[in-house]
């Protein structure tokens, strides 16, 4: 536990390093901090807060800088943040670019948006498909081979091949399909897997069997039929002072952009989650970066969370204004796509 002198040197440090890129040292604390301390109390305090892990010296300078712990203990306790503003406080032409549209366009233009806002990468998923099926149908290939046809309320069609443990006939398939159709369409798939769980000892097996693979392609089908997520502004990188002198850092960020896996892992948690979130680099698996922060926020369409997006930058972020910046744009998102 820190006493009030300490949160208030951590907090100015915290703000001085962010706003100026340079190690804090005693002196300027002392200045910026607003309390009559000594120097040599200032520089027992501070070593204190290193040897809690909080600040860290630099080689080069007689100054300190915050470390993720540090800044994570600032973001949760020392932060103040206004994330009740409404949508009309971004520039009208900010707010243009999120009109209800076609959705993968709203999603493209949400991320550059962020990117724009920010200075930093924006990131966004695409709304996940809520994947009701209106029809289905197997078609056999060949031995131990079925085409699965799934057809949406919307006219939009998936085709998936899959293989069977065993050789079904047409007449098979056709029993199969017609079983699916009538007490189960219209409902999500998700939905489908849970009552088969339930239904599964009720089914004759083949049937059973058949329409357990018909959900798995069609989640994967659904899965690969969009863009999983898009990232916009990942140059705005280059310029950024704490990774311009590191290449090798700027060359696993950019692998980090390319690949997208590990990004679709962390934007998965943050949807389970209410609100903005911060994930602070080295903290977890889902950062694996010291340098890197992202702050994040899931969407809703008819009040369901459907995606999540975010804003990736350097540790050294002005934390309130990207909290800011994540929360409209989520809200923004939320009503396009809601009107669609």
């Amino acid at each position: 536990m820190l006493d009030d002198r300490a949160k208030t040197l951590l907090k100015t440090l915290v703000e001085r390093y962010i706003a100026d890129g340079q190690p804090v040292g005693s002196r300027t604390l002392s200045r910026a901090s607003g309390l009559e301390l000594s120097p040599a109390t200032i520089r027992n305090v501070m070593a204190d807060l290193e040897e809690l892990g909080l600040i860290a010296s630099p080689h080069t300078s007689a100054g300190r800088v915050p470390t993720a712990r540090g800044y994570r203990l600032f973001v949760d306790t020392m932060l103040t943040v206004r994330t009740s503003l409404s949508p009309s406080a971004l520039p009208e032409e900010a707010r243009g670019q999120l009109q209800p549209d076609q959705p993968q366009r709203v999603i493209a233009n949400a991320a550059h948006l962020l990117s724009n806002l920010s200075q930093f990468v924006g990131v966004v998923t695409s709304p996940r498909k809520a994947g009701v099926f209106h029809h289905i149908e197997f078609l056999r290939l060949s031995e131990r081979r079925v085409l699965v046809i799934l057809v949406a309320p919307d006219g939009d069609v998936q085709n998936r091949v899959i293989f069977t443990a065993q050789d079904y006939s047409q007449s098979q398939l056709v029993e199969a399909s017609n079983h699916l159709n009538a007490h189960y369409a219209g409902l999500t798939l998700d939905a489908v897997r849970e009552r088969l769980r339930v239904e599964v000892d009720q089914l004759r097996g083949e049937i059973a069997t058949l329409m357990q693979a018909a959900v798995q392609a069609g989640t994967e089908a659904l899965n690969e039929s969009t863009e999983q997520v898009v990232v916009s502004g990942e140059r705005n990188l280059l310029t950024v002072e704490d990774f311009s002198s590191d290449l090798g850092s700027l060359r696993r960020m950019f692998d980090l952009f390319e690949q997208k896996t590990q990004l679709m892992r962390l934007l998965d948690v943050s949807s389970r989650a209410e609100g903005v979130r911060i994930y602070i680099g080295g903290e977890s698996q889902v950062v694996p970066f010291e340098e890197l922060s992202v702050v994040s926020a899931p969407y809703v369409v008819d009040g369901q969370v459907v995606g999540t997006l975010g804003v990736i930058g350097p540790t050294r972020m002005a934390y309130d204004r990207m909290i800011e910046i994540v929360d409209i744009t989520a809200k923004l998102v939320s009503n396009a796509l809601s009107q669609k």
